[in-house]
């Protein structure tokens, strides 16, 4: 099992879990961070830590947002590997809870 970082991360890319990652298997896109589900070694340090509550157990994501594991997978293939915490954008607390996110995923 891995954990997996959902839609609410989208344009928020809050990175307090990139610093608690024991592992290293955060991955940074343009506007969103993934994990890399062969790396992550389950040990659920990350999931506190993201302030806008979008890191799951990949068994307890929510209902509608399974198509987050396959993104974290595939994209964590593609993004490089982060492991210090930057700054999250500028408008972060803005987008923290707006729904409908997917449509501005930057790949």
């Amino acid at each position: 099992m891995t954990f997996v970082v959902t839609e609410n991360c989208i344009k928020c890319k809050y990175q307090d879990c990139v610093e608690v990652c024991p592992v290293d298997c955060f991955y940074e896109g343009p506007n969103f961070l993934v994990i890399h589900p062969d790396e992550c070694i389950d040990c659920a340090l990350c999931e506190p830590e993201c302030p806008a509550n979008a890191i799951f157990s990949e068994d307890e994501v929510p209902k509608g947002q399974e198509a987050f594991i396959k993104l974290n997978a595939d994209l964590a293939q593609v993004w490089p590997n982060i492991t210090e915490k930057g700054d999250a954008p500028a408008d972060a607390k803005e987008w923290d809870g707006v729904e409908g996110k997917m449509k501005y995923l930057e790949k």
